[in-house]
């Protein structure tokens, strides 16, 4: 037995995407994901991922002047 819903997968692709059975065939089950919206990627950076970033790596040195602003 499949892991898979395939009725569910079907409506969602050919019901929710109007996908023509043809091309719901043809895509892998990442091609359906991406399609679907689900493992789109990383969410984006929050402010507690940046500022640990900019703790890490910061732009200038202590005492150090760019001769900026």
């Amino acid at each position: 037995m499949s892991g898979f819903d395939w009725p569910a997968l079907m409506r969602a692709g050919m019901l929710g995407l109007r996908l023509t059975p043809e091309a719901f065939w043809r895509l892998t089950p990442a091609e359906l994901r991406l399609m679907l919206g689900q493992g789109a990627g990383a969410a984006p950076m929050n402010r507690a991922g940046l500022d640990a970033l900019l703790a890490a790596w910061p732009d200038k040195s202590e005492g150090e002047d760019h001769g900026g602003d």
